[in-house]
């Protein structure tokens, strides 16, 4: 519909699809109210739909894909996070989010995120909680631990991001966080999914470890379909046959996903690789093959870590990377988004 469509001819819409045996499903899209029906009555339906008062134009869509497809939106979507421009992603900028898997105390949290801020990160990352593999493993400190992680967005000026794991947590996420990071295990708690849509913040999406493409993209409609367009896709890796790496990262998921949906796409080169000399190369190769961005763990002392210390990257070899991601972005006719001025206080 069109951004100055009346209710009344919103309505108008519904009754000449319903009255043609179709259900309409209304839903918000940057503020514009989108009609999405199954199935199609053929070409004199649209045209009559085309030429009703209030319509912008009428997308048909093959498959299931719908919102996030790019036959509905050709441009590419930009998520914003933050102030004075922030973060942004699916912009003609590379992003890079950084800071440790799990947040763990005030005293970690300052020396990492001083670190990452250092060499230029334009967002931090860190869980507060963390569903892991065995129960027995660190779960993260939970609401305590959003607490430190919005101290640090205070102190730096940076937008956060943390993951959420059940629905009845988006609420109290929402009010620490900048965005949502739904986890790869969390990819089709399609309840989870729904409120993170609804919750008005940004979300960060990680592909589930088995699933396809398509699958990652539709657990995006879901987040679209409740309204909320800043969805940015993670590729994080996929179980594969192979052993020498933690999971397989799928560059090429990255490519495709870029030519089917109009959503900014980033990589996650620490959880996929799960080694630390493996970072920097897949970083480096996500620049080249398209990605809008990054998101990597860093720890300054990560053999003491309590998640994922083994694939963390030390501050050092953070800013090592920062600077070899410089010409390769710029290659690709992209610059490597700066991070906003700011001072660090200790809090």
């Amino acid at each position: 519909m069109s951004p100055q469509a009346a209710r009344e001819q919103v309505e108008s819409v519904n009754e000449l699809l319903r009255g043609s045996g179709l259900i309409p499903i209304s839903s918000t899209v940057a503020g514009v109210t989108v009609l999405i029906t199954e199935g199609t009555d053929g070409p004199d339906l649209a045209t009559v739909l085309e030429n009703a008062p209030g319509v912008d134009r009428v997308v048909v869509v093959s498959g299931s894909q719908r919102l996030t497809s790019r036959v509905f939106r050709p441009e590419d979507t930009q998520v914003t996070l933050g102030t004075a421009g922030g973060a942004v992603f699916g912009g003609s900028g590379f992003a890079v989010i950084a800071g440790p898997c799990a947040v763990e105390s005030p005293a970690q949290m300052n020396a990492v995120v001083d670190s990452v801020v250092a060499s230029g990160a334009v967002m931090l990352r860190g869980g507060a909680f963390k569903p892991r593999t065995s129960p027995y493993s660190f779960q993260g400190l939970g609401l305590a631990g959003l607490t430190l992680l919005a101290e640090q967005r205070k102190r730096t000026g940076l937008p956060v991001v943390t993951e959420v794991v059940t629905p009845g947590d988006v609420e109290s996420v929402a009010e620490e966080s900048d965005m949502l990071q739904i986890g790869a295990r969390n990819m089709q708690n399609f309840e989870l999914l729904r409120e993170a849509g609804a919750s008005g913040r940004p979300v960060l999406l990680k592909r589930g470890m088995s699933a396809t493409i398509e699958e990652w993209l539709l657990a995006a409609e879901y987040v679209l379909h409740m309204g909320n367009s800043d969805v940015v896709l993670c590729e994080r890796g996929i179980r594969s046959f192979e052993r020498g790496t933690r999971f397989t990262l799928d560059l090429s998921a990255v490519a495709e996903a870029k030519r089917l949906t109009h959503l900014p796409v980033i990589v996650d080169p620490s959880h996929s690789t799960g080694k630390p000399h493996l970072v920097a190369p897949m970083s480096l190769a996500a620049a080249a093959c398209g990605a809008d961005g990054l998101i990597v763990d860093v720890h300054t002392d990560a053999s003491n870590a309590m998640c994922d210390g083994a694939q963390a990257l030390s501050g050092e070899q953070f800013s090592t990377l920062m600077g070899r991601l410089k010409p390769v972005v710029e290659a690709v006719g992209r610059t490597l988004s700066p991070a906003v001025t700011h001072s660090l206080a200790r809090v």
